[in-house]
């Protein structure tokens, strides 16, 4: 009956975005309103993601049964959205009656496969020529990368890699082959000393978003555990404390801002089933500060210290998983079998550890970023990145952006809660909200 009146309400009641490009001098400004449900927030900030848009601030209100969003949002440009298309498809998708629809969380990781490609998603150890080893297995099992994404965070590996056969360029189906695939690869994966199992099975197929998978595979194998003592200055500032008067509790977060570092946070937060029932987003030019009031879907806030220490331990390490260490390399040139296999492995033999990797094909055409370091962590010589480039081709490798070099986050500041106010008045005038439907 509940499940009934409950697609009545949503009926009765389809999401409505507005979209203004008037009313804010620097930013495009996104309205979103619909019937609240778990998961809603998470749907409305990954097709924000998806289109590759920045939130530079963000109202979030859902007490009750309505869901209410403000959302400041420029391009990578640092310009207002002025292309249509892309405006039209973000009120399209918002205001579909099925809504967004994110498959839930697979508890198993392994081997899927589509009509285009084969989706193989692994996780065990991190260590220098990891990456190496599994592209020269699928090159000499015949599979073509077509795109990966791969994630590196407190010695432990991630990656979502989509392959093809090489002669039919269609996915593999055949399940000897998998069979096989599944078993180099673990052992690959597993190494001389892995305490942790490595993880590779078959599961049914899933459309889940790619970087919220990567988020659910570090998660499932517990990357947020510290391996060793670290330097906690370097590390996100984030509080977890009580608001006993309104039963919520209140996480609040400092960090270096950075593309989709809302989205991460959002994505952790539900799948480790928590709402956000009111939330502010505001980013300055260097850093981000985020607040959240959020309860457990059970109505209840956290109650324990063990639970408040998971919960910011978990945080820390969804801010850290994307961040950008190393140097970043760029390839662009025209993609063949065994390219990422050839790439990594001269990356290995003149002992660059990569630390992160996005790996795409279009046209023919590879375009692949590589963020790396010395096998220590280091910032890499110039002279071994010089003799790599030679190698490789100076048109073909580019040299993007050294993280280091990168101006220093402000001095430590008090926190404060940014949303101090929110029970003493509800208004929007900070956002410019957008002139009412009416």
């Amino acid at each position: 009956m509940d499940d009934e009146y409950a697609k009545f309400i949503k009926r009765m009641n389809p999401p409505r975005v507005v979209i203004d490009n008037d009313v804010c001098e620097d930013a495009t400004v996104i309205q979103v309103d619909s019937v609240n449900k778990h998961g809603i927030l998470l749907d409305v900030v990954q097709v924000l993601t998806d289109v590759n848009l920045v939130i530079k601030k963000a109202y979030i209100s859902s007490d009750g049964v309505w869901f209410m969003d403000v959302f400041n949002v420029i391009g990578h440009d640092g310009n207002k959205i002025r292309d249509n298309e892309v405006l039209s498809y973000i009120q399209r998708t918002l205001e579909s009656n099925d809504g967004i629809t994110v498959p839930s969380w697979r508890e198993s990781v392994g081997v899927m496969h589509s009509e285009e490609h084969t989706s193989i998603e692994l996780s065990g150890t991190d260590r220098p020529g990891l990456l190496s080893e599994v592209c020269a297995v699928l090159a000499d099992l015949n599979c073509n990368v077509v795109n990966a994404e791969i994630w590196t965070h407190n010695a432990r590996a991630a990656a979502v890699v989509h392959v093809t056969d090489h002669t039919t360029n269609c996915a593999i189906k055949d399940p000897n082959r998998l069979s096989t695939i599944k078993e180099l690869l673990c052992n690959v994966l597993r190494g001389n000393n892995d305490l942790k199992a490595a993880k590779m099975s078959v599961s049914p197929p899933g459309v889940t978003n790619r970087d919220r998978r990567l988020h659910q595979i570090m998660f499932a194998d517990r990357d947020y555990e510290r391996v060793e003592i670290e330097d906690k200055s370097s590390r996100p500032h984030v509080t977890v404390l009580d608001c006993i008067q309104k039963d919520y509790t209140v996480i609040t977060m400092r960090s270096k801002d950075r593309p989709k570092l809302l989205f991460d946070i959002i994505c952790t937060l539900t799948d480790m089933q928590y709402v956000v029932f009111h939330g502010m987003v505001s980013t300055g030019r260097m850093e981000a500060f985020q607040e959240f009031y959020i309860r457990h879907v059970d109505g209840f806030p956290i109650s324990s210290e063990a639970e408040r220490e998971r919960v910011t331990q978990c945080l820390e390490a969804a801010i850290e998983r994307r961040a950008c260490e190393g140097l970043e390399l760029q390839l662009y040139t025209d993609d063949r079998v065994g390219l990422l296999s050839d790439i990594t492995r001269i990356f290995r033999e003149n002992s660059l550890c990569i630390k992160r990797a996005e790996i795409s094909t279009k046209d023919r055409k590879a375009k692949d970023t590589f963020y790396v370091t010395d096998v220590t962590g280091n910032p890499v010589d110039t002279k071994t990145i010089d003799s790599i480039r030679r190698q490789i081709g100076l048109s073909v490798l580019q040299v993007k952006y050294h993280t280091s070099l990168a101006p220093k986050p402000a001095e430590e500041r008090t926190m404060r809660f940014l949303f101090g106010n929110l029970f003493k008045t509800r208004t929007f005038q900070n956002f410019k909200l957008i002139r009412s439907y009416s």
